[in-house]
């Protein structure tokens, strides 16, 4: 699985002009399920967004986790992450689950995310999605199950 991150003091998202998702202080969580995947990967990848420090302590050091903070997730489907760009100018998404398959495993890693005890938002898969954040920091973080020994 791959994920993007992102430390928000708000985001939302919109299907056909009206707000399906939103969150205030927390994290934007872009998902992305690829073939192979596992839902012991989607378990490891919930319990690792829901317990990474990025957050500020009274310090001024990244040094709290989304729980925290108390803070929220917004979860939202993302094909394009797997975008594959290594030869000529258009991308290439062979790699991401299918249709059937995506939508199974982005509902398993939303309930995966909300069972560690962070209050979620979602997206609708599949849907033409208006996103729209408030990066803080700005905080934006890469994590592919893959890279993971």
């Amino acid at each position: 699985m791959r994920a993007l991150i992102q430390r928000v003091s708000e985001a939302a998202v919109r299907v056909d002009g009206e707000v399906v998702g939103e969150i205030e202080h927390g994290l934007l969580v872009l998902i992305c399920a690829m073939k192979g995947d596992t839902n012991a990967e989607a378990d490891r990848l919930a319990a690792k967004i829901s317990k990474m420090r990025i957050f500020t302590d009274e310090n001024g050091k990244m040094n709290k986790s989304v729980l925290d903070i108390g803070g929220s997730a917004l979860v939202v489907s993302q094909f394009t992450l797997s975008a594959d760009t290594k030869s000529g100018n258009r991308p290439g998404f062979s790699s991401a689950c299918g249709a059937e398959d995506g939508n199974a495993f982005y509902e398993y890693f939303a309930s995966a995310l909300a069972e560690t005890g962070v209050p979620i938002a979602k997206g609708i898969f599949g849907a033409d999605m208006k996103v729209s954040l408030v990066n803080d920091g700005p905080v934006t973080i890469w994590i592919d199950t893959d890279q993971w020994s």
